[in-house]
Order: C-alpha cells, then sequence, then structure tokens
C-alpha cells in the first residue's frame, strides 16, 4: 500500500528549511547562553532527556541519551531521570533546573508555577534561570517539531 497525499508524513524541517535554519540559529545562541551562565553540557543534556521524555518526543530521546552518555551522563541517572524527585542522584542546583523545566514544558496551575519557579530561584541565578528557561522554551519546540514531522528513529548498528 503506497502513502498518499493525505497519509504521507511532511518533514517540516524539509518542508521549510530556512525556518528550521532559524530554530537551529535559536538553539546555537541559547547553548552560548547557557555556556555563558556556567550551565554545562551534562546538565544541559540532562534537560533536554527530561523534555523529550515528558513530551514523549522518540527521534529527541534517541539522540539526547546519546549526547548526555557523550558528556559523562551516567546511565543510573539517566535512567531514574522521571522518578529525579525521588531519588538525592541529583544535585540541588540540577533538581532547581528539573523542576523549572518540567514546569515550563507542562504548564500546570499558577500557584504550582509560582511554587516551582519559587524553588528554581532559590538554586539559580537570574542567568541560570533565564538560560534554563530558554533550553526547555527551545527543546520543547524541536520536540513539536519531531514529533509533528513524525522523525523516524533508527535501529543502531
Amino acid at each position: 500500500m503506497s502513502a498518499t497525499a493525505t497519509t504521507q508524513h511532511i518533514y517540516l524541517d524539509k518542508q521549510h528549511p530556512a525556518v528550521w535554519r532559524a530554530l537551529n540559529g535559536l538553539g546555537l545562541k541559547v547553548r552560548e547562553a547557557a555556556d555563558a551562565a556556567g550551565i554545562d553540557r551534562k546538565t544541559i543534556e540532562l534537560l533536554n532527556v527530561r523534555i523529550s521524555q515528558i513530551n514523549g518526543c522518540a527521534y529527541c530521546l534517541h539522540m539526547h541519551v546519546r549526547d548526555a552518555m557523550e558528556a559523562g551522563e551516567s546511565h543510573q541517572r539517566l535512567a531514574v531521570l522521571p522518578a529525579w524527585r525521588e531519588t538525592a542522584l541529583f544535585t540541588d542546583k540540577e533538581r532547581a533546573a528539573l523542576a523549572l523545566a518540567e514546569c515550563i514544558t507542562e504548564l500546570p496551575d499558577h500557584r504550582t508555577t509560582e511554587l516551582e519557579e519559587g524553588y528554581a530561584r532559590q538554586h539559580l541565578s537570574a542567568d541560570e534561570f533565564s538560560a534554563v528557561s530558554w533550553l526547555v522554551i527551545t527543546m520543547n519546540a524541536f520536540n513539536r517539531v519531531s514529533i509533528t514531522s513524525h522523525h523516524p528513529v533508527r535501529r543502531d548498528r
């Protein structure tokens, strides 16, 4: 059975490559802001994985779990990441970044947002808070592009 025009996936990045390049450019600027704020690559990838878990983006999970491992993240911490609040494996700063990432991704009620942002502000400087926020916003955009495009995850060789 062949795909018809109404069932064939449209890769947004291929359909509008200039928009895709602009999103990638934003991603590079956000990475620069994170670097300038002192957020290390391991933490960035930890956040990318957690956001992608929440959004259910298989393509981004595949990519960022690999990137996290290359940055020195442990299998143990990645395995318990969905339950990070239940472990003592994460630093206060990582916990604050994860709480902020979940809050921005899930957009909970106003009271929960205030509590999570307050917790994050206790452990993150203004630069760190802003950089983490931009990381989360951008990763959410990448997740949505990959999910909408149905980017495939190919088997590792």
